[in-house]
């Protein structure tokens, strides 16, 4: 399963549903989530419905001083217990479109946080089908996200953005 995320990734999941061994469709929602995966028999599933969606926010509303304290361990929390009872689950990859264009914050997320946890999971791509279809066909392997996950995401707070994979910091 592959998360899209970034710039147009519904458009491009729309142009990806044709190709061979995929199935691409816009879900939005865990539950939609699930159900394409239940129903394709392609060996890749691309989907924009990032399961990690609201930890991400409160983690750049938290660095970016736009969220109220507690906002980041509740979304944690929430994730965790979705993870948990199998209403969500991690992808085996995100493909992240024109991450340069992010801001910065949200950039670190993607590039600093999520691949500093596991390296070959996070693939920054051009934001056209082309280029992620190109993805699709080189998606390197590599460790798996840590498990369980509580550790990683309570530690969320203390991954500060500018610092997250430099030597010596949490």
């Amino acid at each position: 399963m592959v998360v899209l995320t970034g710039a147009d990734a519904e458009g491009i999941l729309s142009r990806l549903d044709g190709l061979a061994n995929v199935r691409a469709a816009a879900v939005k929602d865990g539950d939609a989530a699930r159900e394409l995966v239940a129903q394709s028999h392609g060996a890749y599933v691309v989907h924009d419905a990032d399961p990690l969606a609201d930890v991400a926010d409160a983690w750049t509303g938290f660095f970016d001083r736009q969220d109220t304290p507690g906002t980041l361990e509740v979304a944690v929390e929430s994730a965790l217990a979705g993870l948990r009872r199998g209403l969500v689950q991690l992808p085996d990859y995100y493909v992240v479109l024109e991450p340069e264009s992010l801001p910065e914050t949200r950039k670190h997320w993607w590039l600093g946080v999520l691949a500093g946890v596991s390296p070959s999971r996070v693939i920054p791509a051009k934001a056209s089908a082309g280029a992620v279809a190109e993805v699709l066909s080189r998606l390197p392997s590599g460790r798996w996200w840590p498990d369980p996950p509580d550790e990683w995401l309570r530690g969320l707070g203390r991954a500060v953005p500018d610092r997250v994979g430099v030597p010596g910091s949490v």
